[in-house]
């Protein structure tokens, strides 16, 4: 698995435990900030920032259930 495909990974795996946060009497502020850092993720995957990819992949996979 490469960098790529790891961090879509993460980020699918992200939006699961977001929307399950969402489910949560006072889940809604945790998942907002999980939904920030995927948007950032998602925008260092598409312009391609390497530097960037790596720390949203690290920070991604520090969210647990």
């Amino acid at each position: 698995m490469n960098l790529m495909e790891g961090l879509c990974a993460e980020i699918d795996r992200v939006k699961e435990i977001a929307d399950e946060y969402e489910s949560f009497p006072n889940g809604a502020f945790a998942a907002a900030f999980m939904r920030q850092d995927i948007k950032e993720a998602e925008e260092a995957r598409n312009n391609g920032d390497t530097v960037k990819m790596i720390f949203y992949y690290q920070k991604l996979g520090e969210y647990q259930l």
